[in-house]
């Protein structure tokens, strides 16, 4: 992702927001809803759920 770009999480779509360690990520989210219906929050994401993504991610 690079500033001002718009990204689209199409329904039902699993995925989470963060930064790196390095780096900040601030983001704005717009939530519709859909016949009384909108995003489903899923349970934080521990920092060692983090530091492990990451890990995997930087291979």
């Amino acid at each position: 992702m690079r500033p001002g770009d718009t990204v689209h999480t199409p329904p039902g779509e699993e995925h989470w927001h963060g930064a790196v360690p390095a780096s900040l990520m601030c983001h704005l989210a717009l939530a519709e809803h859909d016949n009384g219906q909108s995003a489903t929050w899923l349970e934080p994401v521990t920092d060692l759920d983090y530091a492990t993504a990451h890990t995997q991610a930087v291979r």
